[in-house]
């Protein structure tokens, strides 16, 4: 313990070694997680909320090893020809069908709405969650806190996700936060989002009041356009489509699947389009392993746009050919190619 000098007077001595003596043996309160007291006062200055409210919900969270270890062995890791299949399975193809003509007049309104071709959203809503059956098994919170304070890795990102969450207004949300459930990496409702998306992208489209990405359809099926529109969605444009490579073709890296060349630049490189486009058309091109083989496909705006939503190209794909099967199965109009 600090001396006290013994210049000071009497009373002063006293009162100052009664405060020395209170700070010693008050117990020092450690963080339930590292970090967790500066996002509480960083959520509170940001909201103006109680933080013992915020650390009260933090205390209660639960950091999941079975989360480190899903996040450490995605399925975009997988070959392309292993990849495909867990999504383009006649079961999740003709259960969209079915889904797509159960809901037709709502897709095909919002579609129109919002400029993006309605089997597309049924396909981002099959791909993450099977048509909304399976949901997510995690609590968000479990997972943003998990990630976002003990995965260096990834930590900036999902400990910005754990902020959004913590500060998101309880209209957006389907119930309380640490009710909330989804998947290991914190993503909501049937088209997955994560909180930032909710608050940027999410729509109350039924007009109740609250943005419900796990209960109305309507908000469910608006949002995934929302989104879409607001990340670029060209209405009727291409997404992907088939090429071939001659023997002399010139191997292409790409860093990610945004239009980088005009398609005629590529086929001067060596590859063909299979289907007449115009050659003008900004692209990219993307080599994957499939199951006969070397695979290449021409991506153009929308399949960067599904990037967005899920930056492998191996899920943009699967997205695109399962929306291109319901769209066959159910007659969608103006298919997208």
């Amino acid at each position: 313990m600090p001396s006290i000098p013994a210049s000071l007077p009497t009373r002063r001595r006293v009162a100052a070694l009664s405060l020395l003596l209170a700070a010693a043996c008050s117990p020092v309160l450690a963080e339930t997680h590292p970090g967790q007291d500066q996002l509480v006062r960083e959520v509170a200055k940001d909201t103006g909320r109680d933080p013992q409210a915020i650390s009260a919900l933090l205390d209660g969270a639960k950091k999941q090893q079975s989360i480190l270890d899903a996040i450490s062995r995605p399925a975009e890791a997988k070959p392309w020809k292993d990849y495909r299949p867990i999504f383009l399975t006649p079961q999740r193809i003709n259960e969209g069908i079915a889904f797509y003509r159960e809901h037709r007049a709502l897709l095909e309104s919002i579609g129109k709405q919002y400029g993006v071709a309605p089997e597309y959203i049924v396909a981002i809503i099959g791909v993450e969650t099977y048509y909304g059956r399976n949901t997510g098994k995690y609590k968000v919170l479990d997972a943003l806190v998990t990630l976002g304070l003990y995965y260096p890795p990834r930590a900036p990102f999902f400990r910005s996700e754990l902020k959004t969450l913590l500060e998101l207004p309880d209209n957006h949300l389907a119930g309380p936060v640490n009710t909330l459930t989804g998947s290991y990496a914190g993503a909501q409702g049937w088209g997955q989002f994560m909180p930032s998306s909710i608050r940027n992208y999410g729509v109350d489209a039924d007009g109740d009041g609250h943005i419900d990405m796990k209960n109305s359809l309507p908000d469910i099926f608006a949002s995934v356009a929302n989104y879409f529109a607001k990340h670029g969605w060209q209405t009727g444009g291409l997404v992907a489509a088939p090429a071939r490579a001659d023997s002399a073709a010139r191997p292409i890296s790409v860093k990610d699947s945004k239009p980088q060349w005009p398609l005629e630049q590529l086929v001067a490189w060596g590859y063909a389009p299979v289907q007449s486009i115009n050659p003008g058309q900004p692209t990219s091109l993307q080599s994957l392993d499939g199951a006969n083989g070397k695979e290449y496909w021409f991506t153009f705006q929308n399949f960067y746009v599904i990037t967005t939503y899920n930056r492998s190209p191996l899920y943009a794909l699967a997205v695109h050919q399962l929306a291109q099967a319901i769209a066959e199965g159910a007659g969608a109009p103006e298919a997208t190619q």
